[in-house]
């Protein structure tokens, strides 16, 4: 009777799993299994998940329903759904507990990871700094110092015909700047020898292994028996934490009977109501800290990574920037007249507004390879999206600047074109409305850091595109790795060439 009543089960199953699928024959969405939903499917498709995502999309579906084992979430690239979720019904849509909980090891409360009144008391801090001259000032000395730095280390790499990893020197020139604007330490992660750096390669290590958690159901399981990639979390954890302990009490021995505050971010922080009750404590530093690296570091040198790999495959647009900024800066001969630090001199926040090309190209680059390719939330209370979609309390919405890049209905029938002339009129940018170019969020979530990370990357491109040409080795394979921001998964490796 045992063989009967298992061959009963096992027909009662198949004819499950065949109904539930049948009744999927005409969704557009992701096709589900009982119990686990998709699940499987997007582990399967983890490593090209973004394009796995955009393939749902078009001009008709532009809102896709994911369920997985933890729920039901929407992706979307409806503008108008997006400028609901980010501007009209923000209350509604924190980034919610789960995701807090996620990353809390890593970013802890700080301005990415949290809601409500933390939230709005990193935002009031960093907003009041991101306005100020002095920062401004003080940034662009050290993005020019970084600028520099790493165009003496390709010119010796041009020099020795030695291939080179972009991305990894984008990476170290980040890292230094972000850690003089951010917090006033010299991490030297540009010097010619090119040191280890274990602040950065733990930084790195734990973005990636924060993000798989979000796809690993047991992740709490293996963290409480500290197994697996749990562990190897923890132990980064440490180095990050022993790192941002040791920049807090050596600025805050710095800071002892000094009147005036320092110009970088953490001294700014640390002077907020100081000995006042909302003083911020050294954890919230901390965090401080780890989310200013992610956001000043990580977004620029990825968008700087891909900036390159464009204009390598499309060396015409490498060849506009040269001339922009030729007649910029007034070099009205050719390069070989110029020293690197001449023409570093000559490029300030007052010349780079001025290239308009310039600007286009990185903001095309950045519409078709966002630094942060979806943004999720949670449904706070039941909700009707502009489209029609119905969400209920719990439900996670993203909205998803990497498919929203791609798509015909919002850029025209060459939208998978690397064009950065589609932004310019006369000559001049034009921005687009960030509920459609959403790279940047929009609303009172909006980038505080756009500006600066502009200025870094404008001065940095102008630079790198004035004294040389680059070409992809051959036999590199380019692809994004899955971490909360987009990096290339095998580095950016390229031949230097005198221009």
């Amino acid at each position: 009777m045992s063989w009967l009543v298992a061959a009963v089960v096992v027909t009662i199953v198949v004819i499950w799993i065949g109904v539930h699928r049948l009744e999927q024959r005409h969704s557009q969405d992701p096709k589900t299994w009982p119990i686990v939903g998709a699940q499987l499917e997007a582990l399967r498709n983890f490593n090209c998940l973004h394009d796995w995502y955009l393939a749902f999309f078009n001009h008709r579906h532009r809102t896709v329903k994911l369920s997985v084992i933890s729920g039901t979430i929407f992706f979307t690239v409806d503008p108008l759904n997006v400028e609901h979720i980010l501007k009209t019904n923000f209350p509604n849509y924190p980034k919610g507990e789960r995701a807090h909980h996620i990353v809390h090891d890593f970013l802890g409360d700080g301005i990415f990871s949290s809601d409500g009144e933390i939230w709005k008391k990193h935002r009031k801090v960093a907003s009041l700094e991101f306005s100020n001259r002095k920062l401004r000032d003080f940034s662009s000395d050290a993005f020019r110092e970084g600028a520099l730095c790493l165009t003496k280390i390709l010119q010796s790499a041009a020099s020795s015909k030695k291939i080179v990893d972009l991305q990894d020197l984008f990476m170290r020139m980040t890292l230094d700047s972000i850690c003089k604007v951010g917090f006033g330490v010299h991490v030297a992660g540009l010097s010619p020898d090119l040191p280890d750096v274990p602040f950065g390669r733990a930084f790195d290590r734990v973005n990636e292994l924060t993000t798989l958690r979000f796809f690993n159901p047991f992740w709490e399981l293996q963290k409480a028996l500290n197994i697996g990639n749990e562990r190897v979390l923890k132990q980064e954890v440490e180095t990050l934490n022993s790192f941002t302990s040791n920049v807090i009490q050596k600025r805050r021995a710095e800071l002892q009977g000094q009147k005036e505050t320092r110009a970088d971010l953490l001294s700014r922080f640390m002077a907020y109501d100081e000995g006042q009750p909302g003083a911020f404590t050294d954890q919230e530093l901390r965090d401080a800290i780890l989310n200013f690296v992610i956001a000043g570091r990580d977004t620029s040198a990825i968008t700087l990574s891909w900036f390159i790999y464009c204009v390598c495959t499309h060396p015409h647009v490498a060849d506009k920037v040269f001339e922009e900024t030729v007649e910029v800066l007034g070099l009205q001969e050719r390069t070989h007249k110029y020293d690197f630090e001449e023409v570093a001199k000559r490029i300030s926040y007052e010349t780079l507004s001025r290239m308009h090309y310039l600007h286009a190209a990185l903001t095309e680059t950045v519409r078709l390879y966002p630094p942060v390719p979806r943004d999720p939330k949670v449904a706070f209370g039941d909700d009707v999206l502009p489209d029609g979609t119905q969400v209920k309390r719990g439900n996670r919405v993203a909205y998803v600047p990497y498919a929203m890049g791609r798509m015909e209905f919002l850029w025209g029938e060459d939208a998978l074109t690397y064009n950065p002339d589609r932004w310019l009129q006369d000559g001049v940018f034009q921005p687009e409305s960030p509920f459609k170019f959403s790279a940047f969020q929009a609303g009172p979530r909006i980038c505080l850091g756009k500006e600066s990370a502009y200025l870094q990357m404008k001065m940095t491109a102008a630079l790198l595109l004035h004294f040389f040409r680059f070409q992809i080795a051959s036999g590199h394979v380019v692809r994004y790795r899955i971490t909360l921001v987009m990096p290339m998964a095998n580095g950016l490796l390229v031949h230097v060439l005198p221009r």
